[in-house]
């Protein structure tokens, strides 16, 4: 039988705790699927037996066209006195672009410093991928993506606008500290694996950030002499994850090639629908933002038909930041063994009452 996803995907951000003493989640459903995965994950977190708190924050597109409102002061510090965010889906059609991702998706990652996206891509049993060469044994990795700088940041501006000679400039922050605590915990995550780390970038063009960047993977890789390292070109690594799947385990990139990069890996294992994240600063005091990487996919919304897989593995992850690292693990497995059986299709509901039933 092959692993669930790595115990090792996910480091403890909170101090380990009993089942006794509820911490205070802060659920945000959001949009479309969104609410509707997050109930079917916290149906399965009910059925560990941990004592949760949840804290219902109506954070969505839909309040925002309805009130204009999207991430009210009030929310923001509910969110922040909590110890975990789990996070369903944003999105509307009639919200114009960029207004979702800057005002709140990105507010939410430099408020609380969520200086790593954690994506664990395991091609589970029973499930189909469209590349012929993705198998349960071949896919299973764990991209580690830097999450606050980049292109992302937002810096920059057009000017001259509207006219022939308009100029639009956007610049890729890049800092030692951001690079250093992806790299560190990257190197970690390997040696609990398999020992291969591959780093991904555009070192030949983006020469600064590149250099950057490659200078702080080699003084980190001589903390970790047991890692095996390698660099890969982003635009090659979309080839080599198709070609040679089982070629890695471990990788780490920055933040904008590891939002293309983490999309093909989700779609090479089996689909966006099952793959989970975890947003976090490994020690923070800040809580961690747990989500599935789909969207809100208005057009099946209300039809109970919505994979919850990546919500619950979301909510797996976030067990075991909170030091439930065996409720976590038996999430993890049973969702293997729903996916074993055959029960990770059909309605929400289903896939729900297949996961509760194989937990142990």
């Amino acid at each position: 039988m092959t692993s669930a996803p790595s115990a090792a995907a996910q480091p403890t951000t909170a101090q380990p705790t009993t089942a006794s003493v509820a911490r205070r989640i802060s659920v945000v459903g959001g949009d479309g699927i969104g609410p509707e995965v997050i109930a079917a994950a916290r149906q399965v977190l009910d059925a560990t037996g941990v004592a949760l708190d949840y804290i219902d924050v109506p954070v969505s597109a839909t309040r925002y066209l309805q009130t204009g409102e999207l991430l009210p002061d009030a929310d923001l510090e509910t969110l922040r006195g909590t110890d975990a965010i789990l996070f369903g889906a944003v999105g509307h059609p009639e919200v114009p672009p960029g207004i979702m991702e800057r005002d709140l998706l990105l507010r939410l990652r430099f408020e609380f410093d969520l200086g790593l996206n954690v994506r664990p891509v395991k091609l589970l049993p029973g499930q189909s991928s469209l590349v012929s060469t993705a198998t349960p044994e071949t896919v299973d990795w764990i991209f580690v993506r830097e999450n606050t700088e980049g292109p992302y940041v937002g810096t920059g501006g057009r000017f001259r606008r509207g006219s022939e000679h308009e100029v639009a400039v956007q610049d890729s922050i890049n800092t030692r500290h951001g690079i250093r605590r992806a790299a560190e915990y990257a190197f970690g995550l390997a040696e609990s694996r398999r020992g291969k780390l591959t780093w991904s970038h555009k070192t030949n063009v983006m020469l600064h950030a590149g250099g950057l960047w490659a200078d702080v993977i080699a003084e980190v890789a001589t903390l970790h002499p047991g890692v095996e390292l390698e660099y890969q070109h982003a635009d090659a690594m979309t080839i080599h994850l198709i070609r040679r799947p089982q070629d890695f385990d471990v990788i780490v990139t920055d933040n904008l090639f590891g939002d293309l990069l983490t999309d093909l890996g989700g779609e090479i294992g089996g689909g966006v629908g099952l793959m989970p994240s975890a947003n976090f600063t490994p020690g923070s005091s800040l809580p961690g933002l747990f989500e599935p990487i789909h969207g809100s996919a208005p057009d099946i919304a209300g039809q109970g038909i919505a994979n919850p897989t990546g919500a619950v593995l979301s909510a797996a992850l976030m067990l075991r930041a909170l030091g439930f690292q065996a409720e976590a693990a038996s999430v993890e497995q049973a969702v293997l063994a729903a996916a074993v059986a055959g029960g990770l299709s059909g309605s929400t509901d289903r896939v729900t009452a297949a996961i509760i039933a194989a937990l142990v």
